[in-house]
């Protein structure tokens, strides 16, 4: 070993829940866009429900990860 940190190391453990948080907004925002757009139609419901929910988690988990 060279001495160097393990990549995601230097990550705390705020940094990592808000990094799954985007990741699950973009996962949201993509189901929006195909089930708004009729192309999954009867995925429509669910796509809303993820992309409330997640923007929910999203808020929730931004201004929780900014309190010290």
């Amino acid at each position: 070993m060279s001495g160097r940190p393990l990549a995601g190391a230097w990550l705390t453990e705020a940094d990592i829940v808000l990094s799954w948080a985007l990741v699950f907004f973009i996962v949201a925002i993509i189901a929006a866009v195909l089930g708004f757009s009729g192309i999954a139609g009867a995925a429509t419901w669910m796509a809303q429900v993820l992309f409330v929910v997640f923007i929910i988690l999203f808020l929730v988990s931004l201004v929780l990860g900014r309190r010290h």
